[in-house]
């Protein structure tokens, strides 16, 4: 069974930096995709950075919401089965329970989420 945990939440102020890790568990998959998503109070959940691999081609794309490209950074790490999110110059508006999500073969599969709150 697919397992995802997410971790690295905190409290920081507008303006400073927080790194999210996912943790995956529970398949053996070398092509498939992960990515990070978010909900603020009272607010729909929202995606906000995705990431497609094929280890078997050496191959990743990653993909940005608009309103956090140049400050979010997706990473990934096949022998930790492991992904990240760095977030920098982040908002208040960011303040949200963050999930990682995995799909293969159009099955997506969510974990815990991580709560970020970022103060003003």
């Amino acid at each position: 069974e697919v397992q995802l945990q997410a971790s690295g939440g905190g409290l920081v102020q507008a303006g400073g930096s927080l790194r999210l890790s996912c943790a995956a568990s529970g398949f053996d998959f070398d092509d498939y995709s992960i990515g990070w998503f978010r909900q603020a109070p009272e607010k729909e959940r929202e995606g906000v950075s995705c990431m497609n691999l094929n280890y078997r081609h050496s191959d990743s794309t990653s993909y940005y919401r608009d309103s956090v490209k140049g400050r979010f950074t997706m990473t990934s790490d096949n022998a930790e089965t492991t992904v990240y999110l760095q977030m920098k110059s982040l908002k208040p508006e960011d303040t949200a329970v963050y999930y990682c999500s995995l799909r293969r073969n159009r099955i997506d599969y969510w974990g815990v989420g991580t709560l970020v709150t970022v103060s003003s």
